[in-house]
């Protein structure tokens, strides 16, 4: 039987036209990129950046004791579009604030009394807030949440003054570190927040400011002014607090001359 011969194959010598195209490929791409990059929207990376650094800056980043990661307006509520807003404690807001603070004061001197160390009215500005603090004791009885009656004329004053403006109000509940539990509260939450509800209901109500203004807020013992280890401290730390805002981009809109 004959053999069958093999064909020997031949050699492709047009081979390298592959690895030739293969790079003029490439090479392409890369000058694509190089030509893309090259072409950059300026006030589109601005606004890129300023986005980053908006979304990364969290209050209370590393602790609320410490500095927020970049300077720029808290991302608590809002989106991208209020980057260009004022900042929050800006000359202005301060002006605003402490013109705020002398009415205030001055619609509540006669409710004021003497300077002692735990003062039933104190005044605070810090990060572009008013703060009115007001003793627990003059507004409710222990372990309730009903408003005194000689507590509606300190109110009144104080709604008075603020009625007119369009500043936020937040109220505050806070209570000493002593538990309650009584038949309507179970807890000290419970107590410091049905009290900053009923001052807030009762701006509502009686001086007709809109409820988009108001919030409230219970506390308990959570940020004491003084540590708990008197009665006299714990007379301190129990108290309403009254909590002041401008609105976010309009710092003027504070109180008038």
């Amino acid at each position: 039987m004959a053999k069958k011969h093999k064909h020997e194959e031949h050699e492709n010598h047009e081979r390298w036209v592959i690895s030739y195209a293969d790079l003029v490929t490439l090479l392409f791409a890369l000058f694509v990129v190089l030509y893309a990059s090259s072409k950059v929207d300026n006030n589109k990376l601005a606004e890129t950046t300023e986005s980053m650094r908006w979304a990364l800056n969290w209050k209370g980043e590393g602790g609320i004791q410490k500095l927020s990661i970049f300077k720029g307006p808290p991302t608590e509520g809002g989106c991208v579009t209020n980057t260009g807003a004022q900042p929050v404690n800006t000359p202005v807001d301060r002006r605003v604030l402490e013109l705020q603070r002398k009415k205030l004061e001055r619609a509540l001197k006669s409710f004021l009394m003497e300077r002692t160390r735990n003062p039933t009215i104190a005044f605070e500005i810090e990060q572009g807030k008013l703060r009115l603090r007001l003793a627990a004791q003059r507004f409710f009885d222990p372990a309730s949440a009903s408003l005194r009656p000689e507590s509606i004329a300190v109110l009144d004053a104080i709604a008075a003054e603020i009625a007119g403006s369009k500043m936020n109000i937040g109220v505050e509940g806070h209570t000493d570190d002593e538990p309650v539990r009584t038949a309507r509260f179970r807890s000290n939450w419970e107590l410091s927040a049905s009290r900053a509800a009923t001052v807030v209901s009762y701006l509502e109500q009686a001086h007709a400011i809109p409820a988009t203004r108001l919030s409230a807020a219970g506390l308990a013992s959570q940020r004491p002014l003084v540590p708990n280890d008197s009665a006299e401290n714990r007379e301190a730390n129990r108290r309403i607090e009254f909590v002041l805002e401008l609105p976010r981009g309009d710092p003027l809109a504070g109180p008038g001359p």
